[in-house]
């Protein structure tokens, strides 16, 4: 069995208040640059990124944060930034094999006692069986997929049992959810259509989007005011908010905008939307609504196979493509 090829972090966008965005040099960072981790040897294995500060997990469960906030935490499984809130999934302080759930404020540094915490318990345990269900379910999404985190109180907000997620997103003021059948449920705030069911009204509880029933979805993601999801098939779905383009669908303010680079290879990197800070990756500050390929990484000859946005920054993780016969190849 071949090994895992290992790749980099790369950041680019807005890093005015310091940021491991690349070097680090000025408050921008136009185009992609090596991630610079915040103690040297780090070892990146996750990111994310609120606006001001990001928490960077390390694969010997270090977090580490980076930006207008700074602390490290040991013994750490997952790792979600806000604003607000700063939720760390650590292992837990009992003999059992369960986690446990920190909220801290971020400006705490990670010192002291955490706001709050909780015993994560897992699905295996309640039932008496053994195994562990604490498995990866990314924050803000709980172990056991019963309950999620939120930057606003109430912090820990349970969901229904018959809704048995895989995925769920926040949003600014909305929430994303994918169940295990691969449907999607949104809530929360619709004034901007991010809910996606026709209205600008808000929902109170998870409602079955409609207009998605019948297609097996694989991923959801949650913008500012917008909503996106890739089906099985590969197909993506946006919905929402799009004066700067963020829809991929033309924008009034960016009118008679050249067309973008085209290319359809296997783990390149598109983007597109509001780029006032280069957090698209065209090395300028440009603003496109249709999807435009980052040719940094084509130009590397990397394969872009993980990517984590903040609010005015991007996180990308690459591998080198694969090397057969002395060409290299799109892996």
């Amino acid at each position: 069995m071949a090994a895992e090829r290992r790749g980099s972090w790369f950041g680019f966008g807005f890093c005015g208040f310091g940021q491991a965005l690349g070097a680090g040099h000025g408050r921008q960072v136009h185009s992609p640059e090596p991630l610079c981790a915040p103690s040297a040897g780090a070892d990146v294995c996750g990111v994310s990124a609120s606006w001001s500060y990001t928490a960077f997990l390390c694969r010997a469960g270090q977090v580490q944060l980076s930006g207008s906030v700074g602390g490290t935490a040991d013994g750490c499984r997952d790792a979600w930034a806000s604003e607000t809130l700063l939720v760390v999934l650590r292992d837990g302080r009992g003999p059992g094999p369960g986690a446990e759930l920190q909220a801290w404020a971020p400006g705490s540094a990670l010192r002291g006692e955490p706001l709050w915490t909780q015993t994560v318990v897992s699905e295996a345990q309640r039932e008496d069986r053994t195994g562990d269900d604490t498995r990866a379910r990314p924050l803000p999404l709980l172990p056991g997929a019963r309950a999620y985190v939120s930057p606003l109180p109430p912090l820990y907000r349970p969901l229904a049992p018959e809704l048995r997620a895989r995925r769920l997103a926040l949003g600014t003021e909305h929430v994303l959810l994918l169940d295990e059948a691969g449907q999607v449920y949104s809530w929360g705030g619709g004034r901007h259509g991010q809910l996606g069911h026709g209205t600008l009204e808000a929902e109170r509880e998870p409602r079955l989007l409609e207009a998605l029933q019948g297609l097996r979805m694989a991923e959801v993601a949650a913008g500012g005011w917008h909503s996106v999801c890739v089906s099985e098939t590969g197909d993506i779905y946006i919905w929402g908010w799009n004066e700067s383009g963020q829809l991929a669908l033309p924008a009034r303010s960016l009118a008679g905008d050249s067309q973008p680079a085209p290319g359809q290879g296997t783990g390149e990197l598109y983007t597109w939307g509001w780029g006032k800070y280069g957090q698209l990756g065209h090395k300028d500050t440009t603003s496109w609504d249709r999807p435009c390929r980052v040719e940094y990484f084509v130009d590397q000859q990397l394969q872009v196979t993980a990517v984590s946005c903040g609010p005015w920054n991007t996180y990308v993780y690459a591998v080198g493509r694969a090397k057969s016969g002395g060409v290299w190849t799109k892996a």
